[in-house]
């Protein structure tokens, strides 16, 4: 962690920090120049990310990011704490069990759309509040090839992503003219915590049709890289399949 907040010329939040895509966005973000907020369920996660961005300014919290209330009090950290908020990265996700329709209860229905899409909803309305009045932002959401195609035995993670993928696409037509980007990214599959509940004969089928095999966290960070910066200035509403290949065929 870094003392030097007068530096600070971009701030991100990241929910979803403590998983595998979430460090690794964060890592890859942690520019000179950033100051990051990290926002997850895990504490102490929280603290082994937050610790491996040495020479970085870094707040953490945690979050629970189907709590509108709680989505907003973390931004109001990054405005307080760092002076606003430029980059809003929505990765915080959940998948349901394995299971055909008929077997999957409410329950599993209820926190698929709690956290992956209402959690992105919190997240994305949350940072318009503040870009609004900033004059602009990038809002990065994290969808998935799944949100694209269909993964028999995942309905309610596919719906969800899929909802992601459409809520990119209207938040982006809805604020252009305000200058905030809404993009999101569709990754394919990679060995995560959440992977790591799908069995290993489902796991190892799934590689198989990724003609590039499975990806890393760090493979998709670039993506994320991309819409932070100035580079993509003139992209929004877009959704960057990151994905080796998976939807090619």
């Amino acid at each position: 962690m870094s003392s030097s907040i007068s530096e600070v010329t971009r701030v991100v939040l990241v929910t979803g920090a403590a998983g595998g895509l979430g460090a690794a966005v964060a890592r890859r973000l942690a520019e000179p120049g950033t100051a990051l907020v990290l926002c997850d369920l895990d504490p102490a996660g929280l603290e082994t990310v937050a610790g491996s961005l040495d020479g970085t300014p870094v707040r953490t919290q945690v979050l629970d990011v189907g709590d509108a209330a709680q989505v907003d009090a973390a931004v109001a950290t990054a405005v307080e704490e760092f002076g606003g908020l430029h980059v809003m990265v929505n990765n915080a996700g959940v998948i349901a069990p394995n299971a055909r329709l008929h077997n999957l209860t409410a329950a599993d229905w209820d926190l698929q759309l709690r956290v992956n899409l209402m959690g992105v909803v919190h997240g994305t309305t949350a940072a318009i509040r503040v870009m609004r009045k900033a004059g602009g932002g990038s809002i990065i959401n994290t969808a998935s090839v799944a949100g694209l195609t269909a993964w028999a035995y995942a309905a309610p993670y596919c719906a969800t992503k899929a909802a992601v993928v459409h809520l990119t696409k209207v938040a982006a037509v809805e604020y252009a003219k305000e200058r905030i980007r809404v993009n999101c990214v569709c990754p394919g599959t990679f060995e995560s915590g959440m992977s790591a509940k799908i069995p290993r004969e489902a796991m190892a089928a799934m590689e198989a049709k990724h003609p590039l095999g499975f990806g890393t966290p760090e493979d998709l960070a670039g993506a994320f890289a991309y819409l932070a910066g100035d580079e993509s200035r003139w992209t929004t509403g877009a959704a960057i399949v990151v994905d080796g290949g998976y939807a090619a065929p």
